[in-house]
């Protein structure tokens, strides 16, 4: 299995502090947001992918230079000119030539439990997977994806920022695509897919391929503002 970590955004909320340094090699406790992640999968992986602009690509690329990590350049340099998630995704496919399983998942979210059970649950159900948990703020639904599922965790329906939100399961940006899905990335862009959100691509999949939503035995912490950056160092330092 590879791993696409999608890191091209600029974290304009975060200014001062992210303005000229990429907020998923921001410490939390003494560790990066990306050490965190990578470390807990780091046995289960083949190859780690990850997509930086332009503008932070030389950072990344000093940070992975003792790893097994391929850093991808997207070529923007602005947050006004980025590409979106979803084709930056289709960047990672098309230049690391993808043809097996890949987990994909943004760079600057941290989680309290391991993404292991995540990787057993996909194996289990051998289709593609995303994560999800309860959401029952109408106004946090309607900022992010949102799924109903069946009793074996089937996913029914899948939505990205509905305004009437069917269900309260959101979906953070965590995916496992089976191989014969994520080669299909390129073939949702040209079929009018959005290409800015993550889940996007996981939305128009869910139309074309049968997918499961693994429930989230654990919380994941979106390090969107200065305050909540703040909040979650001393959580972790706490603990």
């Amino acid at each position: 299995m590879k791993c696409i970590i999608l890191a091209a955004g600029y974290a304009t909320r975060l200014y001062p502090l992210t303005e000229n340094f990429p907020k998923p090699l921001l410490e939390v406790a003494g560790k990066t947001i990306l050490d965190r992640l990578i470390d807990d999968i780091d046995a289960y992986i083949d190859e780690f992918i990850l997509v930086s602009n332009h503008k932070f690509f030389d950072q990344f690329s000093d940070w992975v230079k003792e790893r097994k990590i391929t850093v991808i350049d997207d070529g923007s340099i602005r947050n006004e000119e980025r590409l979106g998630a979803v084709r930056d995704l289709e960047l990672a496919v098309n230049a690391s030539q993808i043809e097996e399983d890949c987990m994909v998942m943004a760079g600057d979210n941290l989680l309290d439990f391991s993404l292991k059970s995540f990787i057993g649950f996909f194996q289990e159900k051998d289709c593609s997977c995303v994560m999800c948990h309860e959401e029952n703020r109408i106004e946090a639904l309607r900022k992010t994806a949102v799924i109903t599922t069946d009793g074996d965790h089937k996913i029914l329906t899948y939505e990205e920022k509905p305004e009437q939100p069917k269900g309260n399961l959101a979906v953070p940006p965590f995916y496992i695509y089976k191989a014969k899905d994520i080669v299909r990335v390129s073939e949702a862009l040209q079929d009018g897919c959005s290409y800015d959100a993550p889940g996007s691509f996981a939305v128009w999949l869910s139309g074309r391929s049968d997918m499961y939503a693994y429930p989230m035995p654990g919380r994941r912490y979106d390090i969107g503002d200065l305050k909540s950056y703040q909040n979650v160092c001393e959580l972790f330092e706490e603990h």
